[in-house]
């Protein structure tokens, strides 16, 4: 029904009954003349099944004006089975109800109201000069069988026509509903209508429609033409001259009888009998504003801003390449010009594996009272093991043939180097982790087609039908352009696209460079520093990557339905830098890219369970706090014991949990003073701590918004593990160059200010669309871009800062062999 095309749905049932029982019911007497009437004149009188009445209003239109009337009707009849009828005949249409006039709810429920008044369709309102005399018929007739009286006036509006940023102030109710004409000005393309009121009840649905005759104006039929939405306190939405050829339209105002489809419930007395209400007070004082909007200059500026914004990160990424490359040219020069200095650089690849210590000393460490008699340690290589087969890639983590082959020796050793946890074969080692990237690259085709489907299937809904609740946007800044309705929500994730990929450009680089150092064997490459493996990095830049991309297909026209497109990456993101950041100094026992994922799609799952059940089962809340609480402990200890905590469950007995509590008792109360691993410990129970607030937390105070929460944890654990790691590296006198450290500060920063904006709540789908329009707000940069937007803008770089941290964290090192570099 976009068109208002006119349809049999024109004449009311109303309107027939009166025709038919007018010239063929029995003993009803027709009228024998009309009634001359006055606009503004107020009239009154008596009827039933024998008397009907007609008024004829002649009335002469202004020149140049619209002339719209409204006519006030009242009846003290309260009869359902013999209603008043009303008809008002115009020149082009028939506009007929009843008194008293009733409204369904739910349940079953019956609203009447025997106060009525209906504005009539203004009979050529996009004419430059209307016709000058109307003539206009009010009939009056009842099936009474006794007489009813009822009340008759019909008065002009004078504020029928809207003027731009001139704001009009009216009230509604169920049966009185207002709609009000406004026409573009010139140059104007597109305007936004914005309406507030000061009460949040009753509920009220605000409709745009073309000037087309019928206007639906009742709250049955208001759904059936133009674009509208539900409203509390605001409501706004942006026209565009093209949707509407003539350039004018009518702005319609319609009070539901009940405020169930805003959020609120349904009232459980009322005054009335049954589940029926007489006359329920619901008026509503509005104010309505019609605003130009945005011309396509802004569009074009706000653009270009944001590309501008993001070039200038490629410009200084491309800045950074070139003081590195001279600096690699020196250093390639020094090394061809002289030999390493003695003394670091001489010290052996390992040292061998002792079964005993000297009390305070480091395991691994060269005996300095040995060196001191003159007796040097010569240098034993430790074995590596080269390999191709895929059986190390299909465990969840790869062990250490020496530490199979002596498990007491290692767990006996109180501090462990790099190379101690990076004997395997590079290629193996590298090849485990390309898998991460192969299979991001599978997800994220898998699940953003089927996305993209289905984003646009929504937006094509919200297009064919007006119906503009399906969409939480921020109406209040939501620029629409071509077929989507908020162009400026999907544009601003551009960031984390084009940062993504210049991440992953940042990655390619010094990937080809450390393969050319590998291939000409330099021994800086092969025994110094971290083991490079940029697996990792390149998943994380196809995460930040597809993140812009998802989170644009869910600003598409975010709801209920689709939340998980915008979050399911940022779970990843998190997760693959927690997993990053462990895989640094232990390369060799990291967690295979199928246990990861495997482990993110569980994550992701129990999002959907939380939002679907987590706001008001408190059932769920005790699973999900038990399931939180285990598993941290689980990954706690398999992190304490770095992976070798077993317990054999294929031969359990009763005798499984005697090794538990004997495991238990050795390291937590004979070693309570001293831990085997003190630093370890430290992070271990403070994590555990945070861990166990925010599953207290959720179970005493059930967020509505779970994914949120969820999506908190795993920030923490991440700030919380950085913030460890930073620590321990300033405790090994390691120092931290000036590119990551710039990064650092800049992560801080931008991080800060990104929180601050994120939580500008502007909307929310865990309420009404009425509700969430309450938080709608303006927008705040260039007249194009809301805080949300600007979130997308500061949370992308904040990712990508985040992610140069985790890049060049360890630069420092690359002169220091590994087993001078501790393991925390």
């Amino acid at each position: 029904m976009m068109g208002g095309a006119v349809s049999p749905a024109w004449i009311s049932p109303g309107f027939l009954l009166f025709i038919a029982l007018a010239r063929f019911a029995g003993g009803v007497s027709r009228p024998t003349d009309i009634k001359p009437a006055q606009i503004g004149k107020f009239y009154s009188g008596r009827i039933d099944r024998n008397i009907e009445e007609v008024y004829a209003f002649n009335y002469t239109s202004k020149p140049g004006k619209v002339d719209a009337l409204r006519v006030f009707v009242r009846s003290d009849s309260d009869d359902l089975e013999f209603p008043v009828l009303f008809v008002v005949r115009q020149q082009k249409g028939v506009l007929s109800w009843q008194v008293p006039l009733a409204f369904r709810g739910y349940y079953q429920r019956t609203y009447t109201y025997q106060d009525v008044s209906r504005t009539l369709c203004p009979t050529d309102p996009e004419g430059p000069t209307p016709t000058s005399e109307q003539l206009l018929y009010i009939d009056i007739a009842s099936m009474a069988p006794s007489s009813v009286q009822y009340e008759l006036i019909v008065r002009r509006l004078p504020d029928f026509e809207l003027q731009t940023d001139v704001p009009l102030n009216f009230s509604s109710s169920p049966s009185q509903p207002q709609y009000f004409l406004y026409s573009f000005p010139e140059g104007v393309d597109s305007v936004i209508i914005k309406v507030k009121s000061l009460e949040t009840y009753p509920c009220t649905v605000v409709s745009v429609q073309d000037i087309t005759c019928p206007v639906y104006d009742l709250d049955h039929n208001v759904e059936f033409n133009g674009v509208y939405q539900s409203m509390t306190k605001k409501a706004a939405i942006t026209i565009q001259r093209k949707d509407f050829p003539k350039g004018q339209f009518y702005t319609v105002f319609v009070i539901k009888p009940e405020d169930y489809a805003c959020g609120g419930s349904v009232p459980e007395s009322t005054i009335g009998i049954g589940n029926r209400t007489w006359n329920l007070k619901r008026v509503k004082h509005m104010e309505v504003t019609i605003t130009p909007s945005i011309n396509n200059s802004v569009y074009i500026h706000a653009t270009l801003l944001c590309l501008l914004f993001f070039l200038i990160f490629y410009l200084g990424a491309f800045l950074v390449f070139f003081i590195h490359h001279l600096r690699m040219q020196k250093k390639s020069l020094m090394n061809i010009n002289g030999s390493p200095d003695e003394g670091e650089g001489t010290v052996a690849a390992s040292h061998p594996i002792t079964t005993s210590t000297p009390e305070g000393s480091s395991y691994g460490a060269i005996d300095e009272s040995r060196k001191r008699k003159g007796k040097s340690l010569p240098p034993i290589p430790r074995p590596r093991v080269y390999s191709d087969s895929s059986a190390d890639e299909e465990s969840d983590f790869d062990g250490i043939p020496e530490m199979e082959g002596d498990k007491n020796v290692i767990q006996a050793k109180t501090f462990l180097y790099v190379s101690d946890l990076s004997i395997k074969d590079r290629r193996t080692i590298s090849k485990k982790y390309k898998i991460y990237f192969w299979n991001i690259i599978t997800i994220a085709v898998f699940y953003a087609l089927p996305v993209i489907q289905l984003v646009i299937t929504y937006q094509t809904v919200v297009n064919v039908t007006g119906n503009q609740d399906i969409c939480y946007y921020n109406f209040l800044c939501a620029h629409p352009l071509g077929v989507l309705s908020s162009f400026n929500n999907v544009m601003s994730n551009m960031g984390h696209i084009l940062l993504g990929f210049l991440f992953l450009l940042i990655v390619l680089y010094r990937d080809l460079q450390h393969r050319s150092l590998l291939e000409a064997n330099d021994v800086y490459a092969l025994e110094f520093g971290i083991p490079k493996h940029f697996g990792l990095f390149y998943t994380m830049g196809i995460a930040l990557t597809m993140e812009g991309v998802l989170s644009a297909c869910y600003h598409v026209c975010p709801n209920y339905s689709n939340f998980q497109f915008d979050t399911s990456f940022m779970y990843m993101i998190a997760g693959l830098c927690m997993l990053k950041l462990y895989q640094t100094r232990h390369p060799d026992i990291n967690a295979s890219a199928y246990a990861a994922y495997a482990s993110f799609a569980l994550v992701i799952f129990l999002a959907v369970l939380g939002v679907v059940f987590g706001k008001d089962n408190w059932w769920f809340w005790v699973i999900f706090s038990i399931i939180h609480v285990v598993g941290s402990l689980a990954l706690s200890t398999h992190i304490y014991y770095m992976g070798r905590f077993r317990i054999d469950v294929s031969n359990a007995d009763f005798g499984i949990f005697r090794r538990i509590f004997q495991i238990l008792y050795t390291d937590c109360v004979q070693q309570c003073s001293r831990p085997m691993y003190m630093d370890r410990m430290i992070l271990l129970i403070v994590g555990n701590i945070v861990n166990w607030f925010f599953a207290i937390f959720g179970l005493v105070y059930r967020p509505r918004d779970f994914a949120s929460y969820l999506l908190g944890i795993f920030i923490c654990n991440l700030l919380l593990y950085l913030a460890f790691y930073i620590i321990m590296k300033l405790r090994s006198s390691e120092k931290i160059r000036p590119l990551p450290l710039f990064c650092i500060l800049s992560t801080a920063g931008v991080w800060a200010a990104a929180l601050y904006f994120f939580f500008q709540n502007l909307s929310s789908w865990e309420e009404s669309p009425a509700q969430s329009r309450e938080k709608n707000r303006e927008c705040i940069l260039m007249h194009f871009f809301d805080d949300h937007d600007v979130w997308h803008f500061l949370s992308a770089t904040a990712m990508f800062f985040s992610f140069l941290v985790l890049l060049t964290l360890d630069d420092d090192l690359d002169d220091v062999r590994r087993d001078k570099i501790p393991v925390f």
